[in-house]
């Protein structure tokens, strides 16, 4: 892997984490403490290191999977995977701002469900040219369709 790829997927992927985290703050304190939440609803610490390590884990199977395609000379396939990427990191950010910023739980049930099928066709997507990375890359899919199932349920118990 090319160190100027993983650097421009890790500002990428931090770029959109921290986009998402201007939203939280203002969310976090207040807000969402005071709204009713599954039983299963993760303590707040878990949040971060799970965030953290998928970032990770996006700028480094997405540089692999560019790189990859670059030497492949593919440069339409890179292309589309170079849009998906920026289009799934600008769901995921924006499910942040629909969320706590907005307080949209509705909306935010179905930009999570977006964001999780975004994220299934960055795995598969990075699969089909790496297999090892599209596995390592699974967990960002179980995760967001972790999150859809509870902005779903935040937006029911709080209606």
């Amino acid at each position: 892997m090319r160190i100027r790829t993983l650097i421009s997927t890790g500002l990428a992927t931090a770029g959109a984490a921290a986009l998402g985290s201007v939203a939280n703050a203002s969310g976090m304190p207040g807000w969402y403490s005071t709204i009713k939440k599954p039983p299963y609803v993760p303590p707040g610490a878990v949040f971060p290191v799970a965030w953290t390590t998928l970032y990770a884990t996006i700028a480094a199977t997405s540089a692999s999977t560019i790189d990859r395609l670059r030497a492949e000379g593919d440069d339409a396939r890179t292309r589309a995977y170079v849009a998906a990427l920026a289009l799934n990191l600008g769901l995921n950010a924006s499910w942040s701002w629909v969320f706590f910023r907005w307080h949209k739980l509705g909306p935010a049930a179905v930009a999570a469900a977006v964001l999780a099928a975004s994220s299934a066709d960055l795995a598969r997507r990075t699969a089909a040219v790496n297999p090892q990375a599209g596995l390592a890359l699974t967990p960002y899919p179980a995760w967001c369709t972790f999150a859809t199932v509870m902005s779903t349920d935040i937006w029911r118990l709080n209606r």
